[in-house]
């Protein structure tokens, strides 16, 4: 065998052993350059510094969370990634200026949107067409059911257990289902405000805690749903939601191979509809993700993209899947999730009520969808999706449940699903408050 067919793997870091996908060498090269970054007392808050900050905390704590006996098989990877660097931070042991770092490039970069656009593009291009629709409309039906009777099933508990059914519906159960933080909890709070004559500040300290706590039990249970598809896989499309609804690549259909111009263009593709929903949600109010949903929709059926660019954008969304995941939910926990928060809404009533409205919420998409000939598993997540935390809870419970290419149909449920929800609680907020 010649020098050229046996290379010198000394030369070659990424042949060795790994931490998610940086090879152990460079992981621990990067880990002693951000700590001299923090020595000298100054973390830049600019991409290159992020992508090491990220990339190391958000595949370590991944790792930590694969290689744990049992827990590993129900989404402790995305819940370790998520949970661990808010602790973290919270307690003190991330230090200020990482910390600062990380909140100023998450929050001023608009991350978060930028993987789920790719998300959904990718994942929407990948489809098949003549099942696109069918799955859009049909994933209604189960979410409606589930968000009823999750609904009554939490005002129930929560009343049994002293909460009052006036507090748990509307302080417990909606904000669960409201669909986040921004699009969800705040609104919510300005809207009671305004309605109970109280400050909205106040009423958010008790909204918060609920959707958020509902949001890991989400992830919990959806990590255990998938552990439940590989025993019975029957009941799953392994990230689809019905027959004949996988993507194109698994039916030898999305052409090879990817070229790198392709690979930019359809990357700017998801670019161009990010920006068609911002400048929509700017100009008249429409949520940009969903307009974003509805017009790469409306590019598919209309046939408007090329094989080339669909395979393109497929690759795309495996990049974000495999290589950002993580590290955004690193981003997640340190700058969007508050432990103090999450422990806030620890009583015992408090938790067996959320728990419930979640379970039910899971149970009744799970069982509507086996009527519909659809995969209870996969509808089953998604409208757990209706409980998370917004955009970065449809990531940590998709993460969880191995299927992010369910991220279309996420987020239906969590921005038209919680949308609904805020709409409808706070008529029924008016009501009260005029009785």
């Amino acid at each position: 065998m010649g020098a050229l067919d046996s290379p010198d793997r000394r030369l070659d870091p990424v042949s060795g052993a790994r931490v998610g996908v940086i090879p152990l060498p460079v992981f621990a090269l990067l880990l002693g350059l951000l700590v001299a970054f923090v020595e000298v007392g100054s973390v830049p808050a600019d991409i290159p510094t992020n992508v090491a900050i990220l990339a190391v905390g958000g595949f370590a704590c991944a790792e930590l969370g694969k290689r744990l006996p049992l827990i590993r098989h129900v989404g402790a990877a995305a819940i370790f990634a998520t949970f661990i660097p808010s602790y973290l931070a919270y307690a003190g042991l991330i230090p200020q200026s990482v910390i600062s770092s990380v909140t100023t490039f998450t929050r001023s970069s608009n991350f978060l949107y930028v993987f789920i656009s790719s998300i959904i593009v990718g994942s929407i291009l990948g489809m098949h067409r003549r099942v696109l629709v069918a799955g859009l409309l049909k994933i209604f039906v189960p979410l409606v059911a589930g968000s009823v009777v999750a609904a009554a099933a939490g005002t129930l508990v929560g009343t049994a257990l002293g909460l009052g059914a006036t507090h748990t519906f509307f302080f417990i159960v909606v904000p669960i289902m409201a669909g986040g933080v921004g699009e969800g909890a705040i609104p919510l709070s300005i809207g009671y405000g305004a309605l109970l004559h109280q400050e909205h500040g106040a009423l958010i300290a008790t909204i918060l805690p609920p959707a958020m706590f509902g949001s890991l039990c989400a992830v919990v249970l959806s990590g255990l749903l998938n552990f439940a598809g590989k025993r019975w896989p029957h009941l799953t499309g392994q990230g689809s939601l019905q027959p004949d609804d996988a993507p194109l690549e698994e039916h030898g259909a999305i052409p090879v191979p990817v070229d790198i111009p392709n690979i930019a263009a359809a990357a700017l593709t998801a670019t161009a509809l990010y920006l068609v929903g911002v400048l929509t949600q700017r100009l008249w109010g429409w949520p940009g993700p969903i307009v974003m949903l509805f017009a790469v929709v409306a590019i598919k059926l209309a046939r408007m993209a090329s094989p080339p660019l669909e395979s393109a954008a497929y690759a795309v969304y495996r990049f974000f899947a495999v290589a950002v995941t993580y590290p955004l939910l690193f981003a997640i926990g340190v700058s969007m999730t508050p432990w103090s928060d999450l422990v806030a809404a620890l009583a015992p009533a408090n938790i067996v009520t959320i728990f419930v409205t979640v379970t039910t919420l899971m149970a009744t998409g799970f069982v509507v969808a086996g009527r519909l000939k659809m995969y209870p598993i996969d509808v089953a997540i998604v409208t757990a999706c209706h409980s998370g935390q917004g955009g970065t809870g449809d990531v940590a419970i998709l993460t969880a449940a191995n299927r992010l290419q369910l991220m279309p149909f996420a987020q239906i449920a969590t921005r038209i699903g919680g949308a609904v929800t805020v709409l409808l609680a706070l008529a029924a907020m008016a009501h009260v408050a005029r009785s």
